[in-house]
C-alpha cells in the first residue's frame, strides 16, 4: 500500500482509543502506523494510506467518539522525512544549526514538523511523541541557520492555529553532545 497521506486522532481515553483503531480500520483502506497509549492516560491511533481513505478513517472515528477526540490531522502528501523521524531511524549527519519545535499535543505536532520540513531545506532529526513528556511532544531539526528559522517559524504557526504551541528554538552554533542527547 502506497502511504502518501496520513492521519491520527489523539484521544482522552484509552478505551476509546482501542475503539477508535478498529473503527478505522474496518472503515476503510488504512495501515496501522501506530497505535498506543501516550502520557497522561491519553491513546493514539495513526494510520497512513491514501488521502480518500486516511479521511475516511479519520472521519469515522471522530464522528463515533467525538466525546473523547482530543485532536485529528490528515496531512495529504505526507513529507518522507516524517516517516524515519517517527520511529528514530533517521541519519542526523552533522549538527548544523538546531531547531526544536514543542507542542500540547501529538497530532498539532507532527502537523507542525510536515509544515517546516516542506517550508525549507532542513533534515529532520527526531519527532518525540508524549513519552515522558506529560502529554506534550516535539521535533528537532538540523541545516543552515536561515533554514531552520524558515522551517521552525512554518512548523510553529502551524501548531499555534490550534493555540497549541509550547515552545519554538532556533540554536545557531550548537555543541555537538546536543545530539547525543537526542536521539
Amino acid at each position: 500500500m502506497k502511504m502518501n497521506s496520513l492521519g491520527l486522532v489523539e484521544l482522552s481515553s484509552v478505551a476509546s482509543g482501542m475503539q477508535a483503531a478498529d473503527i478505522m480500520l474496518k472503515t476503510s483502506e488504512v495501515e496501522l502506523v501506530l497505535s498506543r497509549t501516550i502520557c497522561s492516560g491519553k491513546y493514539m491511533v495513526m494510520v497512513g494510506g491514501d488521502v480518500a481513505e486516511v479521511q475516511s478513517a479519520v472521519d469515522a472515528a471522530e464522528n463515533r467518539l467525538d466525546y473523547s477526540i482530543i485532536d485529528t490531522f490528515v496531512i495529504p502528501n505526507v513529507h518522507p522525512d516524517i516517516f524515519p523521524a517517527l520511529s528514530g531511524h533517521t541519519q542526523a549527519g552533522e549538527l548544523e544549526a538546531l531547531g526544536i519545535i514543542e507542542s500540547f499535543s501529538v497530532a498539532s505536532l507532527i502537523e507542525g514538523a510536515d509544515a517546516a520540513v516542506k517550508a525549507a531545506n532542513v533534515r529532520l532529526i527526531e519527532i518525540r511523541l508524549a513519552m515522558a513528556l506529560g502529554g506534550k511532544a516535539f521535533c528537532t531539526l538540523t541545516g543552515e541557520v536561515a533554514a531552520v528559522t524558515s522551517a521552525v517559524e512554518s512548523g510553529a504557526d502551524s501548531i499555534s492555529r490550534k493555540g497549541l504551541l509550547v515552545n519554538k528554538v532556533v540554536i545557531a552554533q550548537p555543541r555537538k553532545e546536543l545530539l547525543n542527547e537526542m536521539i
